[in-house]
């Protein structure tokens, strides 16, 4: 599994790659040009993972339950391998991580965020897509329902649900304009179940011009990076 890294100190994050991208998606794409201030400053280091997504969820020469099942593997190498180096990298045992992502490496970010709070204690996802059945098919699997933030959130209770509120914090970012019509949808949806839930969130929804683009996604790291990091 490839990695890049940008900055040499600062709050650590996690770029999951676009749906069916790869490693090198943010910065070809201009993301990390897009916060070079907040890197240059030892403010921000930028981990940039391989994807997995034509293996799982957008497999579609497998059923629901095995893209789940290879998604799990995936999640398994984020939580077992990767963050352990980044805390080697950062010189820390305990070190928080954010999660970042647009489109489908908005899921990722949302949900790792969620089903890992005391590791991912801040999630930016822009554009994303958070019923994970629509893209894969209804299932019965419980593979697939653990990894679906629209179903799984709902039943959060108890000690599981303060656990995500004590630790995490998520920031759903979506435009209005073109190709944008399933992630406002979904956007909506999961920032409605966070309300719900008392769960920390921000929802910000820009305007009628704002299309599901990396132009807009550079604007939207830049932004709440800044924010979150100022």
């Amino acid at each position: 599994m490839q990695v890049l890294v940008f900055g040499h100190y600062g709050a650590p994050l996690i770029a999951f790659p676009s749906g069916g991208g790869q490693f090198f998606d943010f910065e070809n794409n201009g993301m990390i040009g897009a916060v070079a201030h907040l890197i240059d400053a030892g403010k921000l280091k930028v981990y940039c993972p391989e994807g997995l997504d034509h293996e799982s969820w957008l497999n579609q020469g497998i059923t629901p339950h095995w893209r789940a099942l290879r998604h799990n593997a995936y999640q398994d190498y984020i939580v077992k391998d990767l963050v352990p180096a980044i805390r080697v990298d950062c010189n820390s045992a305990d070190v928080k991580i954010g999660v970042s992502g647009c489109s489908l490496g908005a899921y990722h970010a949302a949900n790792f965020a969620l089903k890992f709070p005391h590791i991912f204690h801040y999630a930016l996802a822009m554009s994303g897509r958070y019923d994970i059945e629509d893209i894969c098919g209804w299932s019965e699997s419980q593979e697939v329902y653990f990894n679906n933030p629209l179903a799984y959130v709902p039943n959060l209770q108890g000690g599981d649900l303060q656990h995500v509120r004590d630790n995490t914090h998520i920031v759903l970012v979506c435009g209005q304009g073109a190709y944008e019509e399933k992630c406002l949808r979904d956007t909506h949806r999961l920032a409605d179940l966070l309300v719900e839930k008392g769960i920390g969130h921000e929802r910000d929804i820009w305007g009628h011009d704002v299309e599901h683009h990396w132009y807009w996604w550079r604007k939207q790291f830049a932004h709440h990076l800044h924010k979150a990091l100022a």
